[in-house]
């Protein structure tokens, strides 16, 4: 456990729990601390930097929103893995890990392209019982089960095949098929894991999910896929830039 430096400047308008926070992100992120390390625990730091308990505790829970710390019972509070911080743009997973400097890897869970699923056919403005191409694939961050992406495609996409499906990320696919997703409508929440899906995510049964449906849309407004995804939350975030109206 490593007793990191901390410098507070109790004459500075800037609260103390946020100067704390601030400095323990940077440390973090720096590489000071890796994945997994065990994090100095609140009475210790407090004691050590002339802190109140609870301005440490709230230093250390903005942490732990950011995905940045765990708290584990009966473990205490460890480094998190890095986590995917996904902007509020239309990017394929694959792309955003390759920009965090992260290696993605794909594994084909199941490909059917005589797939029945209406409500992904009303989406794609197909009739109902229309045979869709449906992909259920696990992508992984380096080593590490990140998320379970669901999507449908309209029929002319039948000749997709693994290989392409592995070796990059679905919009690339798309895109090398003159086909270019350039605005989508999504919507993320947040659910309990299914027990297939904490076996192939490696959760316990206290860790919940991000989820996120997506319909993406060509230029000239015709649909071209329609996705369900789920995401370990203790790896992924999605980060929103909200202005004033």
């Amino acid at each position: 456990m490593v007793a990191l430096p901390v410098s507070i400047d109790r004459t500075s308008p800037v609260p103390l729990y946020h100067q704390l926070a601030e400095q323990l992100t940077a440390a973090i992120t720096g590489g000071s601390l890796h994945p997994g390390d065990a994090f100095e625990n609140e009475i210790a730091m407090s004691d050590r930097l002339g802190l109140s308990r609870p301005t440490v505790r709230r230093a250390i829970a903005e942490l732990v929103n950011q995905g940045l710390l765990i708290r584990r019972r009966g473990i205490g509070t460890t480094v998190a893995n890095q986590m995917v911080h996904r902007k509020a743009e239309l990017t394929s997973l694959y792309d955003d890990l390759e920009r965090e400097g992260r290696t993605p890897r794909t594994e084909v869970l199941s490909l059917d392209c005589e797939a029945q699923d209406d409500r992904a056919a009303a989406v794609l403005e197909l009739p109902a019982g229309t045979p869709l191409v449906s992909i259920v694939r696990l992508r992984y961050a380096d080593d590490l089960p990140l998320a379970i992406m669901r999507n449908w495609l309209p029929p002319a996409l039948k000749d997709l095949s693994l290989e392409e499906l592995t070796s990059t990320g679905l919009y690339a696919v798309l895109r090398a098929r003159g086909i270019r997703p350039t605005v989508a409508r999504q919507r993320i929440g947040a659910r309990n894991a299914t027990a297939d899906e904490r076996r192939t995510l490696h959760m316990s049964k206290a860790e919940p999910l991000v989820t996120m449906t997506r319909s993406a849309y060509a230029a000239d407004g015709s649909p071209v896929e329609y996705g369900n995804h789920c995401y370990r939350a203790d790896q992924y975030s999605v980060d929103v830039v909200v202005s004033e109206r």
